[in-house]
């Protein structure tokens, strides 16, 4: 994977959408916290969305994507979009299109990875160092002279900088549990929308939240990071509430605590 450098003006950041996180900012979300109070740059992001529509697979609610099925002419197209991503002035994009952009550049190194190591059946089987199951800690771009990883992207960017707990809705760790890839790009004008179109999906659809025999049973992205969705059972649980359709919103009014989570690490592509 290409790596490209480019340098950041310090400008103030004023967007923020709605949400609590409350991970701690770092050298990173100070370095990238910069953004213009105006659009300037409209980033292009046609590649990436023809891509994503291309292979995504919808079964049983769930976006599955057809990595076995990527051409060498859109594993090129893929490569080409991450590096021009990875060229772009950050600072000089507003708050929604920033979040749109470390999204977009989280998900398409993802895709990225998985066809690198393709096949296998889990992002887990991919280490990114002794004994660190699967990518995230492993350097993969390089941004304004910064080297990062996934991680880097979700943890030190995107969760500090933003505050949003929809996040968790946007970036996709190519597995079967997670919330789903969308079919098109994030962008600055739809960022808003995709976000509560995909915190709905999922909360809404039986890996995010259910009901089994009276227990209330969610995803383990609840419990890794409770911090974000209001700190105990209750603060998520009021979380769900805010996406749920009726039915799940009535269901979730009889319960007061989470008995279980699950996730499903299997690789997000059809079977």
């Amino acid at each position: 994977m290409t790596r490209i450098f480019l340098l950041a003006a310090s400008l103030t950041l004023p967007f923020l959408v709605s949400g609590i996180s409350l991970a701690k900012d770092t050298e990173l979300s100070r370095h990238f916290s910069a953004s213009s109070p105006e659009p300037g740059v409209e980033l292009v992001h046609d590649d990436w969305s023809r891509i994503l529509s291309a292979y995504i697979v919808e079964q049983n609610g769930v976006n599955l994507f057809s990595y076995a099925g990527v051409t060498a002419e859109d594993r090129a197209r893929l490569g080409g979009y991450i590096d021009y991503l990875a060229s772009q002035k950050v600072s000089s994009l507003t708050g929604a299109q920033q979040f749109a952009f470390w999204t977009n550049l989280y998900n398409a190194i993802t895709v990225a990875v998985i066809l690198d190591h393709y096949p296998i059946d889990s992002i887990r089987d991919i280490s990114s160092g002794l004994l660190k199951r699967g990518p995230w800690k492993k350097k993969l771009v390089v941004v304004d002279d910064r080297e990062l990883s996934l991680d880097d992207i979700e943890h030190e960017i995107l969760r500090p900088i933003f505050k949003d707990n929809r996040v968790h809705y946007a970036v996709n760790c190519a597995s079967i549990g997670c919330p789903n890839l969308q079919p098109v790009a994030y962008t600055g004008e739809t960022l808003d929308a995709m976000l509560d179109h995909a915190a709905h999906q999922y909360i809404n659809h039986e890996r995010g939240a259910r009901i089994e025999g009276g227990r209330l049973v969610v995803s383990s992205i609840y419990k890794w990071y409770t911090e974000d969705f209001g700190k105990d059972d209750r603060g998520v649980i009021d979380h769900l509430l805010t996406f749920a359709d009726p039915d799940l919103a009535m269901q979730l009014e009889t319960v007061s605590r989470i008995s279980d989570y699950r996730y499903d690490w299997n690789l997000n592509e059809p079977r």
